[in-house]
């Protein structure tokens, strides 16, 4: 057993397919079923259930790729750590989230971190919704993904940082912007701009909705909350965004963020393949934006957790 045989074993759980590990390690179909073969045969035990639309872990290749993952991410923290002793802090740190989230979650963050680590470089990786934020994490295409917490997903970690009620935005020569409030049947019939059918947002929506045998119409879908918020400035429509977004839109003057009952909060925070395997600046980036967030709990529908 190597550790080549263990990254591939995880590779294929993650990716379900001989093939597409084969596609993303640059190397030949028989060569990943010859790692996992000898997996098998040094365990004495099937590893895999093999069927036409691809392959899934057994039970004991359930156990054998939690193992596998922990001790591949305790290697790779190590490894890490030893270079940051032997060439001081060099490296990189990669985040995923949504692509309007830099703007309205991570201003302040970003400069604070860039102070304290020069010698860092920072990428981000912008999606359209929270599953692809964790399908990048799980491919270790990013490091940490600032996302929408909803069920606990195999292989990520996540911790809480706050909660968001939803608000509605209107233009301020809506009739609607009169109100201070409204409640969830109030917003049937509305002109709304909603995001796309993949974002999170509008799956959370339309599931509230659905609950109270109402239904919410899209008349125009677009990329990013941002982008919702330009229509409404315009009069095109009225858009539901987190309470942060609506906090920095109503700033401008041009639109009114209005509170709206009947709406869950919807929970937002980190994710992690593995937090005790994350760099000292993956953590240090942490321990700034909860800094940060911790000076926003006056903001209007939002309840930061400590």
């Amino acid at each position: 057993m190597t550790l080549e045989d263990l990254r591939v074993f995880v590779a294929v759980c993650e990716l379900g397919s001989f093939s597409a590990v084969a596609r993303k390690l640059g190397c030949t179909q028989p060569a990943v079923s010859q790692h996992i073969s000898r997996l098998e045969r040094e365990l004495d035990t099937s590893l895999l259930e093999r069927s036409s639309t691809g392959v899934t872990p057994t039970s004991a290749g359930s156990l054998l790729q939690e193992s596998a993952l922990d001790g591949l991410d305790s290697i790779s923290s190590g490894v890490r750590r030893i270079a940051e002793l032997r060439d001081g802090e060099v490296g990189s740190l990669s985040i995923t989230t949504g692509g309007s989230s830099v703007r309205h979650f991570m201003r302040e963050t970003v400069m604070g971190f860039r102070e304290r680590h020069p010698g860092v470089r920072l990428d981000f990786v912008p999606t359209d919704s929270t599953q692809s934020c964790l399908e990048i994490l799980r491919r270790s295409n990013a490091d940490l993904g600032l996302v929408t917490i909803g069920e606990p997903v195999r292989g990520i970690e996540h911790r809480v940082v706050a909660e968001q009620k939803p608000r509605l935005i209107v233009c301020n020569d809506d009739p609607l912007s009169a109100r201070k409030r409204v409640n969830i049947r109030d917003l049937e019939g509305i002109r709304y701009i909603s995001l796309t059918k993949r974002a999170t947002s509008y799956g959370i929506l339309a599931q509230a909705f659905a609950q109270e045998g109402l239904t919410l119409e899209s008349t125009m879908s677009v990329d990013d909350f941002d982008t919702a918020c330009v229509f409404v400035e315009l009069g095109l429509g009225h858009a539901i965004v987190p309470a942060m977004h609506a906090m920095h839109f109503a700033q401008s003057g041009r639109v009114t963020s209005i509170e709206i009952q009947g709406l869950k909060p919807v929970v937002i925070g980190w994710a992690a393949r593995r937090w005790s395997a994350l760099s000292s600046a993956a953590n240090t980036f942490v321990e700034i934006f909860h800094h940060e967030m911790k000076k926003l709990k006056g903001v209007p529908g939002l309840t930061v957790v400590d």
